[in-house]
């Protein structure tokens, strides 16, 4: 019990450093918590009486656990996630001196294919939006939540947090406080605003208000829209005009993603507008139209295949 007592320990600093120091969010932080006390009850298991902290584990026992994460039918995008998750948490340890060396950088993520997202055409889109009943309440504010998205490319947690204060009707921007706090400008168009608009007069919301800090987007009893409810709304939306398993919100930052590229947008343009860390995370947009293009020829030219 003691012996478990130190490696839960450990992994409670580890979780709370990347909630308050590294600020990520509430549900990345489950995700490493989950995956990360998996591992210990399987490091626990492996070395037995031989084990007495983290500097006992090494390379090969986290290859093992890797190993067994495949055989029980995990793909390999969901064993390098474990290994990232691995990875992060002894880095962590190494830096605070807690294991002598850090045996995770010896091993190396499995291989595997990009997915490319799943988005909607612009034929498909506009019928998508032309769905929600404007002569009530749910469907105004509905209309205003996919103009916005598909508008911005903003993510779903992203337009939960919105206030009214965080819109600037002037100029077309919206103020979005993305992964780790970071705050981005983002513009949008004259549909998504005179939607936003015609939400807010049946609403009864004040885009005048001295209160900046009310939730843009609220439930029919006035509090803030729940993320839950964004995606049940949507995906019935979605369900009407195209199938899938990957149907939601995020379908709709894809969507823009790719009609930005398609239509000329420089990817680092891009790559802002989505609020990316990193250019690679946006390139993956980059590669839709050539797939397309390959998907057409193999269908329609004599030796396409």
């Amino acid at each position: 019990i003691l012996m478990a007592n130190i490696f839960d320990d450990r992994l409670r600093d580890f979780i709370k450093y990347i909630r308050n120091e590294r600020q990520y969010s509430h549900h990345t932080a489950k995700a490493y918590e989950k995956d990360l006390t998996e591992f210990n009850r399987f490091i626990i298991e492996y070395y037995g009486d031989d084990i007495l902290d983290y500097n006992s584990v090494d390379k090969l026992g986290i290859r093992h656990y890797l190993g067994k994460k495949f055989e029980e039918g995990a793909s390999p995008r969901t064993v390098a996630r474990r290994l990232a998750s691995i990875k992060s948490f002894f880095k962590y340890l190494f830096q605070t001196n807690s294991i002598k060396k850090n045996p995770s950088i010896h091993v190396k993520t499995p291989k595997i294919g990009k997915k490319l997202p799943s988005f909607i055409n612009d034929n498909i889109m506009d019928s998508l939006l032309s769905l929600p009943d404007r002569s009530n309440p749910k469907g105004l504010r509905d209309k205003a939540i996919m103009e916005l998205f598909y508008a911005t490319g903003i993510r779903l947690s992203e337009l939960v947090d919105l206030n009214v204060g965080d819109i600037n009707f002037s100029q077309n921007l919206i103020r979005v406080r993305g992964k780790g706090n970071k705050e981005r400008l983002v513009p949008f168009g004259n549909t998504a605003l005179t939607a936003i608009k015609d939400y807010g007069a049946k609403y009864g919301i004040s885009f005048k208000s001295q209160d900046n800090q009310l939730p843009l987007f609220c439930s029919v009893i006035g509090k803030r829209i729940s993320v839950r409810t964004i995606q049940n709304r949507i995906n019935g939306y979605l369900t009407q005009v195209t199938v899938g398993e990957r149907l939601g919100p995020h379908m709709l930052r894809h969507s823009f993603a790719t009609a930005m590229i398609d239509h000329g947008a420089d990817i680092r343009a891009v790559q802002e507008f989505l609020g990316h860390a990193s250019l690679s995370s946006t390139q993956i947009y980059t590669h839709i139209k050539p797939e397309k293009i390959k998907e057409a020829f193999k269908k329609s030219h004599p030796h396409g295949s």
